[in-house]
């Protein structure tokens, strides 16, 4: 018998699920992040394998869900810094590299940017020859200054081929790791160059990441393969996820919408992932999350990569609670902020002194916590707390329904408890077990996807030409991110026109298969 360990850490919580070869959950566990989040992880491996009481031996893959690439852009710390090559002069010097970012993390991350002759017109054509001189020079003075580089040509979904050289010489030049926009965003520069700027910072964060993995993993013994959950809720191989630690970025959430469709075994629902400090809401299409069709913002800048269509809104099972409840006087307040991974420390019910929507869950008797002190809250603040619970959840259930139709919902998450079980617009409330753990579950799953993205002009390419490019693509990056090549089928596939340019469309192709 085979097992696979899938840990997604949190802002509150690490969680911890043992899978056997069934996809059925073994063993789950949930144990309070750590500021270290190394020892949170190795601390977790801990408790799983002594709850599923498996031989260390018998583990053949190790999957990990992690907000560390996220955490690093919000709080400025561990990116690296990134040299930039705009591929694209004369024609894009209007608006220079780094232009509208944060002061903070312009500050961490912005190395020497350059903007070199060449790129392409949106139909492929030559702005002018690649200027490979100025990307030497540009290299030169790079060197020692930068541990990272973005490589960004003009219009390069539509050719690549300048982007790809620069690329090639940054990489004999510097010796350094390289980030290409072509493989990384879609159309539109600065959005593209942003999200490639923001890869290549996070290519040393994610290693110390994986180098800490594996070190844990090795400590227990355990000689698996390693994979990284990605931004669509399937997995990466490790590395591939080193080339490419942006699609980290909005894993939990996917971790958590596939975990609960694999839980719950409904395919089409809302799930709604209430964690100790946050409720992250999505939408469950066929098995897998809806991905947003709009522009995404990282740590303050626009990015166009994919992204998960996830609602977040501050409520979880360490939101304070504030007022007493008197709507005319002093209602109740929930949040924003959040004792978090104290909250075993600071709430109620652990003996601490603030109160927080777990206490109030308590003091309903809708839950009971091992080893805890009773709560006592004046009914008045608690049906108040309660009510407002109610309202915040069915507000943002609301903001996600596809239609004015009630709709099911799939309960996951640590905090999910303070949930009530009736709600305006629901159809039905569905808990399934091991809902704490639906993260972890949902990062051990072992369908691994790659996407294809490219833009054509029908002029040059015919349709068929271009979709079979795109599945191509979809298929070949899907195989390089660890799936087995006989398994891999294409899931998605759609066809775009281009605003403003005549006969030019884009062509998106999103293909999955199982674990080699």
């Amino acid at each position: 018998m085979s097992y696979r360990i899938g840990i997604d850490v949190g802002g509150t919580n690490t969680d911890a699920v043992v899978l056997d070869e069934r996809l059925e959950v073994v063993a789950s566990i949930k144990s309070p992040t750590e500021a270290d989040s190394g020892d949170g992880v190795a601390r977790a491996i801990d408790r799983v394998l002594e709850a599923s009481g498996i031989p260390a031996s018998e583990v053949r893959a190790a999957m990990l869900g992690t907000t560390h690439c996220t955490n690093a852009i919000v709080e400025r710390r561990g990116l690296g810094r990134v040299g930039v090559l705009r591929i694209g002069g004369p024609a894009t010097t209007a608006v220079p590299p780094f232009e509208g970012w944060p002061r903070e993390l312009r500050d961490a991350v912005a190395g020497p940017a350059f903007v070199i002759a060449g790129g392409n017109e949106f139909d492929g054509r030559e702005i002018s020859a690649l200027d490979e001189a100025a990307v030497r020079a540009a290299c030169a003075e790079m060197r020692g200054a930068v541990d990272a580089v973005a490589v960004v040509g003009v219009f390069s979904p539509v050719a690549d081929g300048h982007e790809l050289r620069a690329a090639e010489i940054a990489e004999k030049e510097l010796g350094l790791p390289v980030s290409r926009s072509a493989e990384i965003g879609s159309i539109g520069l600065l959005e593209r160059e942003n999200a490639t700027i923001l890869n290549a910072a996070l290519v040393r964060t994610l290693g110390r990441m994986a180098d800490g993995f594996r070190e844990s993993l090795d400590a227990h013994g355990i000689d698996a393969d390693i994979y990284f959950g990605q931004n669509d809720g399937t997995l990466m191989r490790l590395d591939f996820a080193l080339r490419f630690p942006v699609l980290t970025i909005g894993c939990g959430p996917t971790n958590s919408i596939r975990g609960a469709a694999h839980l719950s075994g409904v395919s089409d629902a809302l799930v709604v992932d209430i964690g100790g400090t946050t409720t992250d809401i999505g939408v469950l299409v066929g098995g897998f999350p809806r991905q947003s069709a709009h522009a995404a913002e990282i740590g303050g800048i626009r990015t166009n990569f994919r992204m998960p269509d996830v609602l977040s809104v501050g409520l979880g099972g360490g939101t304070v609670v504030r007022g007493t409840g008197a709507a005319d006087r002093d209602p109740v307040v929930l949040g924003p902020d959040s004792v978090g991974f104290r909250i075993t420390s600071e709430a109620l019910v652990f003996g601490g002194g603030t109160l927080t929507t777990t206490d109030i869950a308590v003091a309903g008797g809708r839950l009971e916590i091992d080893g805890g002190r009773p709560v006592s809250v004046e009914p008045r603040l608690r049906e108040a707390s309660e009510a407002a619970i109610r309202a915040l959840l069915e507000e943002s259930i609301d903001r996600m329904k596809p239609s004015a139709a009630p709709v099911p919902i799939v309960l996951v998450g640590g905090g999910s408890v303070i949930s009530p079980d009736g709600l305006a617009g629901v159809s039905a409330v569905i808990r399934p077990d091991h809902a704490g753990a639906a993260n972890a579950v949902g990062a051990a799953l072992g369908d691994v996807a790659g996407q294809g993205e490219r833009v054509f002009s029908l002029r040059e390419t015919s349709r068929q030409e271009a979709v079979d490019a795109v599945r191509a693509e979809a298929v070949e990056r899907a195989v390089a991110a660890g799936a087995a090549a006989e398994t891999v089928e294409v899931l998605a596939l759609e066809e775009l026109p281009v605003a403003y340019m005549e006969d030019t469309v884009i062509v998106r192709a999103r293909a999955a298969g199982r674990l080699v």
